[in-house]
Protein backbone atom coordinates (compact mmCIF):
# COMPACT_ATOMS: atom_id res chain seq x y z
CA UNK A 1 0.00 0.00 0.00
CA UNK A 2 2.77 2.71 -1.66
CA UNK A 3 0.24 6.14 -0.80
CA UNK A 4 -0.51 8.45 1.84
CA UNK A 5 -2.31 7.56 4.61
CA UNK A 6 -4.15 9.73 7.10
CA UNK A 7 -4.98 7.83 10.56
CA UNK A 8 -7.49 9.25 13.23
CA UNK A 9 -6.22 7.63 16.61
CA UNK A 10 -7.46 7.24 19.94
CA UNK A 11 -6.13 6.20 23.65
CA UNK A 12 -7.91 6.04 26.79
CA UNK A 13 -6.19 3.07 28.50
CA UNK A 14 -5.63 4.84 31.63
CA UNK A 15 -6.50 8.26 32.49
CA UNK A 16 -5.31 10.49 29.58
CA UNK A 17 -8.15 10.97 27.02
CA UNK A 18 -5.77 11.65 23.31
CA UNK A 19 -7.06 11.84 20.02
CA UNK A 20 -4.28 12.71 17.12
CA UNK A 21 -4.42 12.69 13.40
CA UNK A 22 -1.14 11.08 11.83
CA UNK A 23 -0.15 10.99 8.24
CA UNK A 24 2.15 8.19 7.32
CA UNK A 25 3.99 8.78 3.94
CA UNK A 26 4.09 7.07 0.53
CA UNK A 27 8.20 6.63 1.91
CA UNK A 28 7.20 5.55 5.18
CA UNK A 29 7.92 8.53 7.12
CA UNK A 30 5.35 9.97 9.89
CA UNK A 31 3.72 13.40 10.40
CA UNK A 32 1.77 14.47 13.53
CA UNK A 33 -1.31 16.96 12.24
CA UNK A 34 -2.30 16.73 15.83
CA UNK A 35 -1.96 15.50 19.04
CA UNK A 36 -4.67 16.14 21.62
CA UNK A 37 -4.37 15.30 25.50
CA UNK A 38 -6.55 15.80 27.92
CA UNK A 39 -5.10 15.05 31.38
CA UNK A 40 -7.48 14.10 34.34
CA UNK A 41 -4.87 14.79 36.65
CA UNK A 42 -6.86 17.20 38.95
CA UNK A 43 -10.05 14.44 39.18
CA UNK A 44 -7.53 11.87 40.97
CA UNK A 45 -5.41 14.22 43.19
CA UNK A 46 -7.14 13.76 46.77
CA UNK A 47 -7.01 9.88 45.89
CA UNK A 48 -3.05 9.69 46.05
CA UNK A 49 -3.72 7.60 42.26
CA UNK A 50 -5.85 7.27 38.95
CA UNK A 51 -9.73 6.14 40.47
CA UNK A 52 -10.54 3.91 37.01
CA UNK A 53 -14.31 4.46 37.80
CA UNK A 54 -13.76 8.05 37.98
CA UNK A 55 -11.03 7.58 34.96
CA UNK A 56 -14.05 5.51 32.95
CA UNK A 57 -16.45 8.10 33.25
CA UNK A 58 -14.16 10.88 32.50
CA UNK A 59 -13.17 9.27 29.00
CA UNK A 60 -16.84 8.33 28.09
CA UNK A 61 -17.87 12.40 28.80
CA UNK A 62 -14.50 13.72 27.20
CA UNK A 63 -13.43 11.39 24.23
CA UNK A 64 -15.52 12.74 21.37
CA UNK A 65 -14.37 16.42 22.58
CA UNK A 66 -11.25 14.97 21.96
CA UNK A 67 -11.60 14.14 18.46
CA UNK A 68 -13.36 16.97 17.49
CA UNK A 69 -10.67 18.76 18.53
CA UNK A 70 -7.67 17.02 17.06
CA UNK A 71 -9.84 16.74 13.58
CA UNK A 72 -9.89 20.48 13.80
CA UNK A 73 -6.14 21.37 14.71
CA UNK A 74 -5.19 18.95 12.12
CA UNK A 75 -7.58 20.98 9.32
CA UNK A 76 -9.20 17.89 8.34
CA UNK A 77 -12.85 16.48 8.56
CA UNK A 78 -13.62 13.03 9.26
CA UNK A 79 -13.76 12.02 5.32
CA UNK A 80 -10.89 12.79 5.07
CA UNK A 81 -9.18 10.43 6.76
CA UNK A 82 -8.36 6.51 5.87
CA UNK A 83 -9.07 5.41 8.96
CA UNK A 84 -9.67 5.24 12.76
CA UNK A 85 -7.31 3.24 15.20
CA UNK A 86 -8.15 2.97 18.85
CA UNK A 87 -6.56 1.37 21.51
CA UNK A 88 -8.20 -2.36 22.29
CA UNK A 89 -5.75 -2.93 25.37
CA UNK A 90 -4.10 -3.53 27.79
CA UNK A 91 -5.21 -1.08 30.24
CA UNK A 92 -8.20 -0.37 32.52
CA UNK A 93 -11.42 -1.73 30.94
CA UNK A 94 -13.88 1.16 31.67
CA UNK A 95 -11.33 3.47 29.53
CA UNK A 96 -10.54 1.74 27.05
CA UNK A 97 -13.85 0.33 26.36
CA UNK A 98 -14.74 4.22 26.21
CA UNK A 99 -12.16 4.80 23.69
CA UNK A 100 -13.58 1.50 21.51
CA UNK A 101 -16.70 2.07 21.81
CA UNK A 102 -16.53 5.76 20.17
CA UNK A 103 -14.18 4.05 17.45
CA UNK A 104 -17.01 1.78 16.37
CA UNK A 105 -19.35 4.85 16.28
CA UNK A 106 -16.84 6.71 14.35
CA UNK A 107 -16.32 3.91 11.74
CA UNK A 108 -19.95 2.50 11.40
CA UNK A 109 -20.92 6.35 10.40
CA UNK A 110 -18.46 7.26 8.10
CA UNK A 111 -17.55 3.72 6.54
CA UNK A 112 -13.55 3.96 7.27
CA UNK A 113 -11.76 1.25 8.58
CA UNK A 114 -11.60 0.18 11.86
CA UNK A 115 -8.15 -0.49 13.49
CA UNK A 116 -7.74 -2.05 17.08
CA UNK A 117 -4.32 -1.51 18.24
CA UNK A 118 -2.12 -2.79 21.77
CA UNK A 119 -1.04 -0.42 23.44
CA UNK A 120 2.29 -1.69 23.80
CA UNK A 121 2.69 -1.85 20.47
CA UNK A 122 2.28 2.08 20.20
CA UNK A 123 4.65 3.04 22.72
CA UNK A 124 6.86 0.48 21.02
CA UNK A 125 6.22 1.63 17.53
CA UNK A 126 6.76 5.21 18.87
CA UNK A 127 10.60 4.93 17.66
CA UNK A 128 9.49 4.67 13.76
CA UNK A 129 7.11 7.53 14.03
CA UNK A 130 9.73 10.24 15.41
CA UNK A 131 13.27 9.24 14.01
CA UNK A 132 11.90 6.29 11.11
CA UNK A 133 13.87 3.73 12.49
CA UNK A 134 14.31 0.46 11.23
CA UNK A 135 13.67 -3.17 12.16
CA UNK A 136 14.50 -4.91 14.16
CA UNK A 137 16.04 -2.64 17.18
CA UNK A 138 15.78 -3.60 21.09
CA UNK A 139 12.92 -1.86 22.56
CA UNK A 140 12.88 -0.83 26.44
CA UNK A 141 9.27 -0.27 27.22
CA UNK A 142 9.46 1.08 30.92
CA UNK A 143 6.24 2.86 32.11
CA UNK A 144 3.65 3.04 35.08
CA UNK A 145 1.89 -0.46 33.84
CA UNK A 146 4.70 -1.70 32.20
CA UNK A 147 8.04 -2.49 31.93
CA UNK A 148 10.02 -4.98 29.48
CA UNK A 149 12.23 -5.61 26.76
CA UNK A 150 11.18 -6.39 23.50
CA UNK A 151 13.16 -7.08 19.94
CA UNK A 152 10.76 -5.24 17.59
CA UNK A 153 10.82 -7.60 14.46
CA UNK A 154 7.60 -5.51 12.18
CA UNK A 155 4.74 -3.84 13.08
CA UNK A 156 2.98 -6.22 14.81
CA UNK A 157 6.25 -9.02 15.80
CA UNK A 158 7.24 -8.79 18.92
CA UNK A 159 9.96 -10.73 20.87
CA UNK A 160 9.80 -10.55 24.72
CA UNK A 161 14.05 -10.83 25.91
CA UNK A 162 12.55 -10.00 29.73
CA UNK A 163 10.50 -8.03 32.38
CA UNK A 164 9.49 -7.27 35.11
CA UNK A 165 8.28 -10.13 37.59
CA UNK A 166 6.79 -7.81 39.66
CA UNK A 167 5.96 -4.02 39.90
CA UNK A 168 6.34 -1.83 37.10
CA UNK A 169 9.11 1.00 37.47
CA UNK A 170 6.54 3.97 37.21
CA UNK A 171 4.18 2.00 39.95
CA UNK A 172 6.93 2.48 42.16
CA UNK A 173 8.03 5.58 41.72
CA UNK A 174 4.18 6.79 42.44
CA UNK A 175 4.02 4.28 45.42
CA UNK A 176 7.44 6.07 46.96
CA UNK A 177 6.30 9.42 46.06
CA UNK A 178 2.76 8.21 48.51
CA UNK A 179 5.46 7.12 51.28
CA UNK A 180 7.89 10.00 51.30
CA UNK A 181 4.54 12.20 51.16
CA UNK A 182 5.49 13.32 47.81
CA UNK A 183 2.35 14.95 44.67
CA UNK A 184 1.29 12.71 42.27
CA UNK A 185 2.43 11.61 39.49
CA UNK A 186 5.73 10.57 41.41
CA UNK A 187 7.98 10.01 39.10
CA UNK A 188 8.48 13.38 38.02
CA UNK A 189 8.32 14.24 42.08
CA UNK A 190 10.37 11.77 43.08
CA UNK A 191 12.81 13.06 40.44
CA UNK A 192 12.94 16.87 41.47
CA UNK A 193 13.34 15.67 45.20
CA UNK A 194 16.48 13.44 44.13
CA UNK A 195 18.07 16.54 42.57
CA UNK A 196 18.51 18.25 46.32
CA UNK A 197 20.36 15.07 47.73
CA UNK A 198 23.46 15.55 49.76
CA UNK A 199 24.39 11.72 50.41
CA UNK A 200 22.20 9.28 48.65
CA UNK A 201 20.97 6.22 50.25
CA UNK A 202 22.55 3.06 48.69
CA UNK A 203 19.32 0.70 48.42
CA UNK A 204 18.92 -3.00 46.89
CA UNK A 205 19.45 -3.89 43.33
CA UNK A 206 17.42 -6.65 42.86
CA UNK A 207 18.05 -9.10 40.55
CA UNK A 208 20.88 -8.11 39.50
CA UNK A 209 22.92 -11.83 41.04
CA UNK A 210 20.92 -13.63 38.87
CA UNK A 211 21.52 -13.61 34.82
CA UNK A 212 19.03 -12.50 32.35
CA UNK A 213 16.79 -9.50 31.40
CA UNK A 214 14.06 -10.26 34.08
CA UNK A 215 13.73 -7.02 36.77
CA UNK A 216 11.97 -6.82 40.36
CA UNK A 217 11.28 -3.59 41.69
CA UNK A 218 8.82 -4.80 44.56
CA UNK A 219 11.71 -5.14 47.16
CA UNK A 220 12.97 -1.86 46.10
CA UNK A 221 9.60 -0.09 47.79
CA UNK A 222 9.86 -2.29 50.70
CA UNK A 223 13.72 -0.94 51.69
CA UNK A 224 11.94 2.58 50.92
CA UNK A 225 9.53 1.80 53.66
CA UNK A 226 11.92 0.70 56.06
CA UNK A 227 14.34 3.50 55.29
CA UNK A 228 11.25 5.88 55.86
CA UNK A 229 10.39 4.37 59.19
CA UNK A 230 14.06 4.38 60.30
CA UNK A 231 14.25 7.73 59.91
CA UNK A 232 10.82 8.78 61.51
CA UNK A 233 11.96 6.77 64.57
CA UNK A 234 15.25 8.36 64.55
CA UNK A 235 14.48 12.27 64.15
CA UNK A 236 10.51 12.08 64.93
CA UNK A 237 9.80 12.84 61.35
CA UNK A 238 11.12 12.63 57.93
CA UNK A 239 14.28 15.82 57.50
CA UNK A 240 13.65 17.48 53.89
CA UNK A 241 17.45 16.11 53.50
CA UNK A 242 16.25 12.46 54.63
CA UNK A 243 13.65 12.12 52.06
CA UNK A 244 15.78 13.86 49.11
CA UNK A 245 18.78 10.83 50.28
CA UNK A 246 15.92 8.18 49.86
CA UNK A 247 14.60 9.84 46.64
CA UNK A 248 18.01 9.56 44.57
CA UNK A 249 18.86 6.39 46.02
CA UNK A 250 15.19 4.51 44.95
CA UNK A 251 16.36 6.81 41.46
CA UNK A 252 19.70 4.98 41.72
CA UNK A 253 18.45 1.63 42.38
CA UNK A 254 16.47 1.44 39.50
CA UNK A 255 18.63 3.35 37.04
CA UNK A 256 21.41 0.71 38.02
CA UNK A 257 18.89 -2.08 37.43
CA UNK A 258 17.78 -0.82 34.10
CA UNK A 259 21.17 0.10 32.90
CA UNK A 260 22.62 -3.38 33.36
CA UNK A 261 19.68 -5.04 32.09
CA UNK A 262 19.77 -3.38 28.95
CA UNK A 263 23.45 -3.94 28.69
CA UNK A 264 22.26 -7.87 29.35
CA UNK A 265 19.32 -7.45 26.38
CA UNK A 266 21.69 -5.93 23.93
CA UNK A 267 24.25 -8.50 23.90
CA UNK A 268 21.38 -11.46 23.11
CA UNK A 269 21.13 -10.33 19.63
CA UNK A 270 22.12 -7.82 16.98
CA UNK A 271 20.21 -4.81 16.60
CA UNK A 272 20.04 -1.83 14.31
CA UNK A 273 18.98 0.27 17.69
CA UNK A 274 18.42 0.18 21.20
CA UNK A 275 15.11 2.66 21.74
CA UNK A 276 13.36 3.07 25.22
CA UNK A 277 9.31 4.66 25.40
CA UNK A 278 6.71 4.92 28.46
CA UNK A 279 6.29 7.58 30.66
CA UNK A 280 9.47 6.39 32.79
CA UNK A 281 11.75 7.25 29.97
CA UNK A 282 11.08 10.81 30.23
CA UNK A 283 13.21 10.94 34.14
CA UNK A 284 16.22 12.27 32.77
CA UNK A 285 19.08 10.21 34.91
CA UNK A 286 17.59 7.06 33.68
CA UNK A 287 17.55 8.09 30.29
CA UNK A 288 21.27 9.66 30.13
CA UNK A 289 22.24 6.18 31.98
CA UNK A 290 20.68 4.42 29.14
CA UNK A 291 22.05 6.37 26.62
CA UNK A 292 25.65 5.28 27.72
CA UNK A 293 24.75 1.21 27.75
CA UNK A 294 23.96 2.36 23.74
CA UNK A 295 27.17 4.38 23.19
CA UNK A 296 28.80 1.82 24.94
CA UNK A 297 27.15 -1.22 22.90
CA UNK A 298 27.92 0.94 19.27
CA UNK A 299 24.34 1.02 18.64
CA UNK A 300 22.14 4.41 18.08
CA UNK A 301 20.08 5.45 21.17
CA UNK A 302 16.78 6.49 20.22
CA UNK A 303 14.34 8.13 22.56
CA UNK A 304 11.35 10.01 21.37
CA UNK A 305 10.07 13.74 22.78
CA UNK A 306 9.17 13.35 26.09
CA UNK A 307 5.91 14.07 25.06
CA UNK A 308 5.12 10.72 23.21
CA UNK A 309 6.47 9.34 25.95
CA UNK A 310 3.88 9.18 27.62
CA UNK A 311 0.15 7.60 27.09
CA UNK A 312 -0.84 9.81 23.28
CA UNK A 313 -2.66 8.85 20.51
CA UNK A 314 -0.30 10.02 17.75
CA UNK A 315 1.57 6.68 18.87
CA UNK A 316 -1.81 4.47 18.17
CA UNK A 317 -2.46 6.57 14.75
CA UNK A 318 0.77 5.18 13.66
CA UNK A 319 0.70 2.14 15.20
CA UNK A 320 -2.86 1.87 12.85
CA UNK A 321 -1.34 3.13 9.60
CA UNK A 322 1.39 0.33 10.34
CA UNK A 323 -1.32 -2.66 10.85
CA UNK A 324 -2.77 -1.01 7.97
CA UNK A 325 0.25 -1.08 5.75
CA UNK A 326 0.28 -4.67 6.11
CA UNK A 327 -3.12 -5.55 5.43
CA UNK A 328 -5.24 -5.42 9.09
CA UNK A 329 -8.61 -4.45 10.26
CA UNK A 330 -11.15 -5.11 12.84
CA UNK A 331 -14.57 -5.06 12.34
CA UNK A 332 -17.35 -3.84 15.08
CA UNK A 333 -17.17 -6.92 17.09
CA UNK A 334 -13.51 -5.63 17.90
CA UNK A 335 -13.42 -6.23 22.00
CA UNK A 336 -12.19 -4.39 24.52
CA UNK A 337 -9.19 -6.40 26.45
CA UNK A 338 -7.59 -5.51 30.43
CA UNK A 339 -4.52 -7.83 29.42
CA UNK A 340 -2.99 -8.17 26.08
CA UNK A 341 0.94 -9.18 25.62
CA UNK A 342 2.73 -8.17 22.75
CA UNK A 343 4.36 -11.56 22.73
CA UNK A 344 1.33 -13.92 23.56
CA UNK A 345 3.61 -16.88 22.93
CA UNK A 346 5.54 -15.87 25.47
CA UNK A 347 5.55 -17.42 29.47
CA UNK A 348 3.12 -14.96 31.39
CA UNK A 349 5.76 -13.12 33.58
CA UNK A 350 2.55 -12.21 36.46
CA UNK A 351 0.79 -14.96 36.35
CA UNK A 352 -2.45 -15.82 34.24
CA UNK A 353 -6.37 -14.96 35.50
CA UNK A 354 -9.83 -15.35 33.84
CA UNK A 355 -8.82 -12.76 31.23
CA UNK A 356 -5.60 -14.23 30.32
CA UNK A 357 -1.71 -13.08 30.84
CA UNK A 358 -1.27 -10.04 32.86
CA UNK A 359 1.88 -9.53 30.92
Amino acid sequence: MAQDLTVLGLESSCDDTAAAVVRRGADGRGTILSDVVLRQDALHAAFGGVVPEIAARAHAEKIDLAVRQALAEAGLALRDCDAIAVTAGPGLIGGVLAGVMCAKGLAAASGLPLIGVNHLAGHALTPRLTDGLAFPYLMLLVSGGHCQFLRVEGPDAFTRLGGTIDDAPGEAFDKVARLLALPQPGGPAVEACAMTAEAPLRLPRPLLDRPGCDMSFSGLKTAVLRARDAAVANHGGLPRAVRANICAGFQDAVRDVLAEKSRRALARAPVAAFAVAGGVAANGVLRAALRDVARAAGVPFVAPPLALCTDNAAMIAWAGAERLVLGHRDDLTLAARPRWPLDEGATPMLGSGKRGAKA
